[in-house]
């Protein structure tokens, strides 16, 4: 999984998460350290045969963009109906089978966090996000947990949560 880059009229590395700004395209892989690296050696430079200006929140801005991808489609399963909230109805949508995803707050307690994982089955579980980034996108107070339907909506939210859990994942990993 890659983040596109584009060039701003003012030499501005940009990202470009919906893969449609206009204008020749860098690609690099979804990842801190790789991001770092290309920044370190100044590859944008190079890809975009021009001078570059990178901005020194660049990082932060594609950590921010992933993070918003992967809510914006969890605000759609809701949306649509694929997500239901709350220990209990996320809890019997995992029992029951019809749950592929299930989403727990990071700042969750461990034991609704382990009751979870015993219904979950094999289920993806994602912890990316804290009550309130999940209590935004899902439209309600102090959600904790919460799960996706399996079809479209857990395929979409599932790959953008992954993007992001890669890009977080890679933190540090030289140091």
């Amino acid at each position: 999984m890659s983040v596109r880059f584009v060039l701003a009229p003012d030499g501005t590395v940009t990202p470009d998460f919906s893969g449609k700004l206009p204008g020749r395209g860098a690609w690099v892989t979804a990842r801190r350290d790789a991001l770092e690296a290309a920044i370190k050696r100044q590859a944008f430079s190079r890809s975009f045969k021009a001078p570059t200006t990178t901005p020194a929140s660049l990082i932060d801005l594609v950590e921010a963009g992933l993070a918003k991808g992967a809510l914006s489609a969890l605000g759609l399963a809701r949306r649509t109906g694929d997500a239901v909230t709350g220990f209990e109805k996320a809890r019997a949508a995992l029992k029951d089978g019809k749950a592929s995803v299930w989403i727990s707050a990071r700042d969750g307690a461990a034991d609704g966090k382990r009751k979870m994982s015993g219904a979950a089955k094999d289920a993806a579980q994602i912890m990316l996000f804290d009550e309130h980034e999940l209590s935004a996108a899902l439209g309600r107070d102090h959600v904790i947990h919460a799960a996706i339907m399996k079809g479209a909506a857990a395929k979409r939210f599932l790959q953008a949560a992954r993007r992001l859990e890669g890009f977080r994942s890679s933190k540090g990993a030289d140091e």
